[in-house]
C-alpha cells in the first residue's frame, strides 16, 4: 500500500468509524450484560437462567470465529457480509423484547435466539481485521487495531449510555430501549457503503503481500 494516497486513506478514515458502530452492534445491546437487567426486572428470568443465555451466546460467538476467518479469508465480498452480519444482529437484538415472556417461559426461543445472535455477531472481528488489513496493509495493521478497538469500547459505552437513559424514560416500559438498535446499525451500513470494492487489497487481507 502506497503511504499518503488519497484513495486509500479515504477508506482509513472510515475504519474508526465502522469499528464504533460495530462495537455498539457486538458488545452494546447484543450482549446479555445488558440484557439481563432487562430479562431479570422486566420479565423474571433467574440469574441462573441469564447464566446459561450468556454461556450459550458467547460459545456460539467462539465457533462462529474460525468459520467466519475462514470465509472472510477467501471472499472479495468482505463489506457485504459484514452489512449482513450487522442487520441480522439488529433483527435478533430487537426480536429479544418480542420473544421474551414472564417467568423464563419460551426459554427454548431465547436459547435459539440467543445461539443464532452469537453467530451473528462472531462475524464482525475476523471481518472488521480482514479489511483493515485489506486497507492498510500487514505493516500498519498493529496500529489500526488498536484504533478499531478503541473505538469498539467507546461505542458499547455510547450504546450503554444511551439505552440506560431511554430505559429511565419509558420506565416500566423498559422493552422499548430495544429500538436503539437500528440506530448504529444504520450507521455502520451507511459507513460500510462508503469504502470501495478498489480500496481493498484482498491479497493484502490474507497476508499475502
Amino acid at each position: 500500500r502506497k503511504k499518503n494516497d488519497p484513495y486509500t486513506n479515504e477508506a482509513k478514515d472510515r475504519l474508526p468509524w465502522i469499528s464504533l458502530f460495530i462495537g455498539e452492534l457486538r458488545d452494546g445491546l447484543a450482549m446479555i450484560n445488558m440484557q439481563s437487567a432487562y430479562l431479570i426486572n422486566a420479565k423474571n428470568y433467574t440469574e441462573a437462567q441469564i447464566s446459561e443465555l450468556l454461556f450459550l451466546f458467547g460459545m456460539a460467538q467462539f465457533l462462529a470465529g474460525g468459520p467466519a476467518g475462514w470465509l472472510f479469508d477467501r471472499t472479495d465480498r468482505k463489506i457485504r457480509y459484514i452489512a449482513h452480519a450487522s442487520i441480522v444482529t439488529t433483527m435478533l437484538t430487537i426480536m429479544i423484547p418480542i420473544i421474551a415472556r414472564d417467568g423464563g417461559k419460551w426459554f427454548w426461543m431465547m436459547v435459539v435466539l440467543r445461539c443464532a445472535q452469537g453467530a451473528a455477531t462472531g462475524a464482525f472481528i475476523p471481518g472488521l481485521n480482514a479489511v483493515s488489513q485489506g486497507i492498510v496493509g500487514a505493516e500498519g495493521m498493529t496500529k489500526q487495531v488498536s484504533r478499531n478497538k478503541m473505538m469498539a469500547h467507546l461505542g458499547t459505552a455510547m450504546v450503554v449510555l444511551s439505552s440506560g437513559i431511554v430505559a429511565y424514560y419509558v420506565y416500566p416500559n423498559v422493552g422499548f430501549l430495544f429500538l436503539v438498535a437500528p440506530l448504529p446499525c444504520l450507521c455502520a451500513l451507511f459507513q460500510l457503503s462508503k469504502i470501495k470494492p478498489g480500496q481493498i487489497d484482498h491479497y493484502a487481507a490474507r497476508g499475502l503481500v
